[in-house]
């Protein structure tokens, strides 16, 4: 069944995209936690990290020059930005289409809250 990262590739449902190729699409998180909040997915369907294939290394490295590409585009690239990817529940993860998180337009803040 598709996820519905692959229906925005496919353009089935509305997206603010903001780069697609193909080889990834990227678009604006409808939820964003911070001013820029852009996530970056492959065109092919995987559905976490624990799925990467060897023959996938080149189109995932791909996911980095896009996002330097894109937090240049959008004035985050000198200040600085957060990648982020989830795997599976623990990870965060909750759509199972791997994708990368580009966050920026901000300071960030600790990469997890610290445990009381």
């Amino acid at each position: 069944m598709p996820t519905i990262f692959s229906k925005i590739i496919a353009r089935e449902i509305p997206a603010q995209i903001v780069y697609q190729d193909e080889q990834v699409t990227a678009f604006k998180d409808i939820s964003p936690q911070a001013p820029t909040h852009i996530l970056i997915v492959p065109n092919v369907e995987i559905p976490t990290v624990n799925d990467v294939q060897p023959e996938q290394e080149q189109m995932l490295g791909h996911l980095f020059t896009v996002a330097r590409q894109i937090a240049a585009e959008h004035g985050i690239a000198e200040s600085g930005y957060r990648l982020i990817i989830n795997c599976k529940e623990d990870g965060g993860q909750e759509v199972f289409h791997l994708h990368m998180h580009l966050l920026g337009g901000r300071r960030l803040g600790p990469m997890l809250a610290k445990r009381e």
